[in-house]
Formats: C-alpha cells, structure tokens, sequence
C-alpha cells in the first residue's frame, strides 16, 4: 500500500497561538500514524511563490492521511492554526 503525505506550506502570524496548534494537533497525528520528514527548516527557493515554513508529514497511507485531516482531534486543531497562520496544504499518495 502507497503512503501518503501532507504537504504544507505555512506563514505564521502568531506563533505563541500556533503553540497552542501543535498542541492540539498532536493526538491526531500519534492516532494515524504521522511521521515527520520536514518541519520548518532551513530552505531555497527554486520557483514560484514560498512561505516561511514548509512540512512533509508521512503517513502509512493515503487513507490515513485524509482521515487524520478530517478527524474531530484534528479539526479542533486546524482552527487554531487558521487563526495563528496561513497556509496551504494538499494530501499526495506515494509511489
């Protein structure tokens, strides 16, 4: 079975609320599965539009992924990152 990922691309407007996000985010990710492969970090633009901060988060399927996304855990959580942060995200499936 694929894996799958979630690809975020975040600026944070208030980081001490997005404390409080990865707090909140973090029982959904330990219930499917999540494995962090980039959080934040040093990075170069090669094309297009960037943010300041950029995840790849593995998860052991496409399935999962999405589930974890529209978990109750997770949408408690993903409120208060659109209150802290702007972003966007996409789930792929791996190869």
């Amino acid at each position: 079975m694929a894996k799958g990922y979630w690809i975020a691309r975040v600026d944070i407007r208030d980081a001490e609320r997005y404390k409080d996000y990865v707090v909140a985010a973090k029982p959904a990710f330990e219930k499917y599965g999540a494995n962090f492969l980039a959080r934040g970090g040093a990075f170069e633009r090669l094309e297009g539009d960037v943010r300041a901060r950029n995840v790849l988060i593995e998860f052991p399927s496409l399935q999962a992924a999405v589930e974890c996304y529209n978990s109750p855990e997770y949408q408690i959580a993903a409120a208060i990152r659109q209150e802290a942060a702007d972003a966007e995200m996409v789930v792929v499936e791996g190869i």
